[in-house]
């Protein structure tokens, strides 16, 4: 068997249903056995980076029940993989991502020069540090184990990427049968394994907690957002009042609920900052508590609670914010949960958040032509019932995006979290169709779209649908923000003078509708065209004196202490 042809056999027996890649020399053999073996499609996107951001939304989307794979060819193709290969790192998503290189008589070896075949480039030592494995495999033998252990370890314990590197050479190699069907053949026993729940002795204390908490407060943070029972745990805490929370990346998966706050942070509602300062209980679940969530004064963190955080990653634990903790999987844990049973004590800590969320959580760009609240909150309404998957970029978007929109069961949001990758949403919104076959809506900026608009010919070739909502205030405005807050205004390289590239003309060009709106009832209108016809459809929302955020934390404050204040709610 050829090994190309081996590599299609392993990825479609661990259920790798899409790859993306954009084709390059190195890689013409695994593309070619991939298309024939035609198990698992391929997509062609225009760059590298947009194929491993879709890979990456395969896992996303499926929580992880699926893996993408993304090709690039040797040399600069397996470096414009390398933003999505971190962003699948920092955010603990697992993937496969696959380099050509080029044949073995042509690798430079021990030589002391920089490069012996053309377009040679040693993949492995560029991601060592953003991938959990990644081997150049020299012998074709060696290749169907050293596939099937990359994509066991990708999956197991703290998820994240893998990478092969796989010379012409090897590529195009016959090794024998035999090989791969013992690869095959591990991976069925494997599937029929049964897992085994363990309990621990710290999981009884954290329920006696819980049982003497008058004001418990659960955080989900995004290493609980792809529990297999999370959904079940969340339905559980609303039927015992008590309320809840999430980061960023939690928010992906966490669905509203009466006993839901919202994200909390620098950029999180009011009603959720609230909740963190004047409970006497904080259950962490899965978040690292980073500066964002906590503010600068970590000290002055959740200051009225206990704070118990658990973590799969023991190194995370007990990090910025000191607290006790319990090393587990979270999914243990919330089957402990929801197999004790949860306290029917916090009603009364419920109704006083419920009160102030009514104060804390309104409008706050009344002043500005187009309200942010107001078309995140139309969004809310629009899709209120529909399966969707939301996908926001980096910058005020993206905090606009977390702090308003709301979730159900059959719907999430997803974001680069830790690395805050420009140019994320596009393409990922791409692969995220695939992996759940639902509505997508990428939310960007005029800045951010710019980094992979290419993605917008896939969009429109492949006839997906996908809407996406342009968030055009002619400059990055995130950044912007800090220079007028921090440099007197000098806003160096995030404005231009009100310049900005017509956005319908390139949308067109690539064969996608598009509408330009000023009003929240023209977004309405467009939103509402694009459920009645879920067909590519590109939104330009022009809001030209949206420059900032509402709330946030400026440095230096605690999470209480949000600016502009509106009252006093400590």
């Amino acid at each position: 068997m050829k090994v190309s042809d081996a590599v299609a056999k392993i990825l479609v027996a661990n259920n790798v249903t899409y790859g993306f890649e954009l084709i390059g020399g190195m890689i013409t053999h695994l593309v070619d056995s991939i298309n024939q073996y035609g198990k698992t499609k391929l997509v062609s996107m225009h760059h590298e980076q947009g194929a491993a951001f879709a890979a990456g939304a395969i896992a996303r989307a499926s929580n992880h029940k699926q893996l993408g794979v993304a090709l690039g060819t040797s040399g600069p193709g397996a470096t414009n993989l390398i933003t999505g290969i971190a962003d699948c790192w920092l955010d603990s998503h697992p993937c496969i991502f696959l380099t050509g290189q080029v044949n073995t008589h042509e690798l430079k070896g021990e030589l002391g020069i920089r490069q012996q075949g053309f377009q040679e480039l040693d993949s492995v030592a560029l991601v060592n540090s953003i991938t959990k494995y990644a081997v150049q495999t020299l012998e074709p033998n060696l290749l169907p184990k050293q596939l099937q252990y990359a994509i066991d370890t990708a999956l197991e314990g703290r998820p994240g990427p893998v990478l092969l590197d796989i010379p012409m050479d090897v590529q195009r190699a016959e090794i024998d049968d035999y090989l791969v069907e013992e690869v095959l053949s591990a991976i069925e026993l494997k599937n029929n394994a049964t897992t085994v729940t363990n309990h621990l002795q710290e999981y009884d204390k954290l329920m006696a907690c819980l049982d003497q908490s008058k004001k418990p407060l659960f955080l989900f943070g995004g290493g609980a957002a792809n529990s297999s029972v999370l959904a079940s745990f969340i339905e559980s805490l609303s039927s015992a009042n008590i309320p809840y929370v999430s980061s960023l990346k939690g928010a992906e998966k966490v669905f509203a609920t009466d006993s839901y706050f919202g994200m909390i942070g620098a950029y999180g509602t009011r009603a959720a900052n609230y909740a963190l300062q004047n409970c006497d209980l904080l259950v962490v679940l899965g978040s690292r508590l980073d500066v964002r969530q906590t503010g600068a004064k970590v000290e002055e963190f959740a200051k009225n609670a206990k704070i118990i955080q658990i973590d799969l990653d023991k190194s995370q634990l007990s990090n910025r914010v000191k607290c006790e903790s319990i090393h587990a999987n979270i999914d243990d844990v919330l089957n402990f949960f929801i197999a004790q049973g949860l306290p029917d004590k916090a009603i009364d800590w419920n109704t006083e958040l419920k009160e102030k969320e009514v104060i804390l959580l309104i409008d706050e760009y009344s002043d500005w032509s187009i309200s942010p609240f107001q078309l995140f909150n139309c969004l809310n309404e629009k899709f209120k019932d529909i399966p969707v998957q939301y996908v926001a970029d980096v910058g005020n978007n993206q905090m606009w995006a977390a702090h308003t929109l709301r979730i159900n069961k059959n719907q999430a949001c997803h974001h680069s979290g830790g690395l805050g990758a420009m140019g994320f949403a596009l393409p990922t919104g791409i692969g995220l169709h695939y992996a759940s076959n639902d509505a997508v809506v990428v939310i960007t900026g005029d800045g951010g779209i710019q980094l992979n608009i290419q993605e917008l010919d896939i969009i429109a070739r492949e006839g997906l649908p996908v809407m996406i909502v342009l968030m055009n205030n002619y400059s990055l405005g995130m950044v912007r923000g800090f220079q007028e807050l921090y440099f007197d205004g000098r806003n160096s390289s995030t404005y231009w003078g009100g310049y900005g590239c017509d956005f319908q003309k390139i949308s067109q060009g690539y064969q996608t509708n598009s509408i330009k709106v000023d009003s929240l009832q023209g977004f309405e209108s467009a939103v509402s065209q694009f459920i009645k016809n879920p067909a590519p459809l590109l939104v330009e929302v022009i809001m030209q004196d949206a420059r900032e955020c509402r709330p946030r934390l400026e440095y230096g404050n605690t999470l209480d202490q949000q600016s502009p204040q509106l009252v006093d709610i400590k």
